[in-house]
């Protein structure tokens, strides 16, 4: 795997070993930057805060980050993945605007001055049908890191049906074995 655009284009991204992670591929990688950078619904990554949550190898918060963004936080508990996203950070000299916790995503727990607001983008790859998105996404919005101006961008299984009551679907992609949505909070 590699980053696809960028910056730090072409630059190898270590994945963890074993079966417990599932990194999206480069393709489709490229394929839901280039929606990001082009819908009208997306905010700008230049200058983006981003989360990768449920990270793996940390692909989708690396790229963001060679894309532009200012800032990532990484959030995986397994431990061979957590290894390789500290690999990348310090292979790509990232410890400045990158922060890697290994709390479970849906009891997270964030001092506020460890961030520096909310977030603009939130990647969520959960392991598939076992719908954590969902308590994920209601600790987020308890610690004030989602607003109406930030975009999930959730990975579940190309068969899974996800029940969204709180948020609107801004667009649905279907690649191989995955089902990307692109959410923002409804108005209320």
């Amino acid at each position: 795997m590699r980053i696809v655009s960028g910056r730090l284009r072409g630059r190898n991204i270590e994945t963890p070993s074993g079966r417990n992670t599932r990194p999206t591929s480069d393709q489709t990688r490229e394929s839901l930057f280039n929606i990001l950078s082009h819908a009208d619904w997306s905010p700008d990554l230049e200058g983006a805060i981003v989360a990768d949550i449920f990270a793996g190898s940390g692909a989708l918060g690396l790229e963001a980050i060679s894309r532009g963004a200012e800032f990532c936080l990484f959030v995986e508990t397994e431990p061979k993945a957590r290894a390789a996203i500290r690999k990348n950070i310090e292979d790509m000299g990232l410890f400045g605007c990158t922060r890697l916790h290994r709390q479970d995503a849906t009891k997270l727990r964030i001092a506020p001055g460890n961030l520096r607001g909310t977030f603009s983008h939130i990647f969520m790859d959960p392991p598939y049908n076992k719908n954590l998105w969902q308590p994920v996404l209601r600790k987020l919005s308890e610690l004030n890191l989602i607003d109406r101006s930030s975009l999930i961008i959730l990975e579940i299984s190309s068969d899974e049906i996800a029940e969204i009551t709180d948020y609107e679907v801004m667009d649905e992609r279907v690649w191989g074995a995955a089902k990307v949505l692109f959410m923002r909070l409804k108005d209320s």
